[in-house]
């Protein structure tokens, strides 16, 4: 009994200790008059400064890279109570609970973070930081692929999903549930989780494509390349790619990809049938990147001259002078018929590659990308985004861009928001980013997916890529989706001609020795 007894006089006391060591520390934290005044912001990363945020986003952790010994920071707005923080460490954690209460109460107005530092015993303040609160929700969630940053075949690829609202990430189909299978080109039907398709290449199990529709899981018996849902839900329109990767003998980028061939097909989703889109699968050109506007009158698409005759060569010798131009293309999904091509922007006005089109779902914007040449913008240093009035046709380069690669775009359900993927932090990995894009257009800062730890970029390596946003959660489990890509029930599909290419033929998936260009 004596024994519990000083057991438990010992915990009180250490317990005592320590809020009294804690009640110190936290007197001595600054006031707003007390503190030296310092004339700028103080650095931290991420750089959460200067952006519109998502009311629903979760908190934006940093870290303070300024000198002390002590931090203090105090987050406020104009409604409601001030998150104050005091820290030994420069990492700052804030409360999720109190941070949505007041993210939630201002919406559309001022964020704003005090930064202190403790420097030889004397508290320096810096300007604060004043981030906007956007009226308007981000969808929920995010998915993207996540691969290492490799040069040859890729051992560990998978579909993630991230919940915006929290940190919490979960496995939508792991590739390593496939004997190491590359699992790519996922695409969602109006940001919806319930419908969707992911593409699988497998030794093991075969080339093929997981259609998940209300609950319901097929295998499809070919790979659909970028794919597009028509807004209706009834088609999908997709690219038929033999793409190749080769590498440079230097440059900031070593890495880049060719399309030896590519054409647009379309599944239809009930009668499980495959065609060709008959004026957009030109044997003399390159047809890829479909999207449709949200009318589903039009399926816009990038298209480029067929160059060469020799698709054995890789690369072929004009492959730098592959330009994309973007087309549109009329189509009656009830009739099942097809309009002529028609340019929306061509290549020779703008002297750069066309790619990747993606239109809001209000149908005010179009979001693309442009770079020097070629197919494959991750892999150039010159890739940016832009942005297209399709009222008035107008396209301007976006203030968000980095001198790294810009690319693998995506719009949220309300067209408020983008997700992207950019190689601004040193050029190396892929991270995905969030921008704010306004009622006219105007792109606000991006800021970094948040992560629980504020030095999480620092030692992850691996490419976070392709983001999708989607309003919820894909409500498949990863073992439903993998037992569905493995198994031998397929829905076989007729109506294409594939060109003959390697098992894993995909751009960050190289089987063969390295091949090597030609000086640029």
């Amino acid at each position: 009994m004596k024994g519990k007894l000083r057991l438990l006089l010992t915990v009180a006391a250490a317990v005592s200790i320590v809020a009294g060591a804690w009640a110190a520390l936290w007197h001595d934290r600054p006031g707003a008059d007390d503190a030296a005044p310092i004339a700028r912001p103080p650095r931290i990363r991420p750089d959460y400064s200067g952006s519109v945020i998502p009311p629903n986003i979760a908190p934006l952790n940093f870290a303070v890279r300024e000198r002390g010994t002590r931090f203090f920071v105090r987050i406020r707005a104009e409604a409601g109570d001030a998150i104050e923080i005091l820290s030994r460490s420069p990492q700052i954690t804030i409360p999720p609970r109190r941070w949505r209460a007041l993210v939630g109460a201002n919406r559309g107005k001022d964020l704003l973070f005090d930064v202190y530092a403790d420097v030889d015993g004397r508290w320096r303040r810096y300007r604060t930081i004043v981030n906007r609160i956007a009226q308007e929700d981000v969808d929920g969630y995010v998915v993207y692929r996540l691969a290492g940053p490799i040069h040859t075949m890729g051992r560990k690829i998978g579909i993630y999903q991230r919940d915006l609202t929290t940190y919490r990430e979960s496995v939508v189909l792991d590739g390593m549930s496939l004997e190491h299978a590359c699992v790519n080109c996922h695409s969602f039907a109006n940001n919806d989780p319930n419908r969707m398709f992911i593409g699988v290449r497998s030794r093991t199990f075969g080339t093929a494509t997981v259609f998940v529709d209300d609950g319901n899981v097929e295998k499809i018996g070919d790979k659909f390349g970028y794919t597009a849902w028509h807004p209706s839900g009834r088609v999908a329109a997709y690219s038929v790619n033999m793409a190749d990767q080769f590498f440079h003998a230097a440059g900031a980028e070593v890495r880049d990809v060719v399309d030896l061939d590519a054409a647009l097909a379309y599944y239809a989703i009930e009668a499980r049938s495959v065609k060709m889109v008959p004026r957009a699968s030109d044997k003399r050109r390159l047809e890829t990147y479909p999207t449709w506007s949200p009318d589903g009158t039009y399926l816009y698409y990038c298209s480029a001259p067929l160059l060469w005759t020799d698709r054995n060569a890789v690369p072929p010798a004009r492959y730098a002078e592959v330009r994309y131009d973007l087309m549109r293309i009329r189509y009656d999904v009830d009739a099942d018929a097809w309009g002529e091509p028609e340019t929306v922007l061509s290549a020779e006005e703008t002297g750069l590659s066309i790619l990747m089109p993606r239109i809001s779902p209000d149908g005010r914007f179009l979001l693309f990308c442009m770079c020097r040449y070629g197919c494959f913008p991750v892999y150039q240093p010159s890739s940016d985004l832009y942005m297209m009035d399709l009222a008035t046709a107008k396209y301007a380069k976006l203030p968000i861009n980095s001198e790294f690669s810009e690319s693998w775009h995506c719009w949220s359900s309300n067209s408020r928001w983008i997700a992207f993927s950019s190689r601004r932090r040193g050029g190396t990995f892929t991270r995905c980013y969030i921008s704010f894009v306004d009622k006219t257009g105007k792109a606000h800062k991006p800021f970094i997916l948040p992560q629980s730890d504020p030095e999480f970029y620092d030692s992850f390596l691996k490419t976070v890529s392709v983001p999708e946003l989607i309003t919820g959660p894909v409500p498949i489990r990863g073992k439903s989706l993998a037992r569905a890509a493995r198994s031998e029930n397929v829905v076989v599909v007729d109506g294409i001609t594939r060109p003959t290419q390697p098992a894993f033929s995909e751009p960050w998936q190289q089987a063969e020795p390295y091949r090597q260009a030609p000086a640029r």
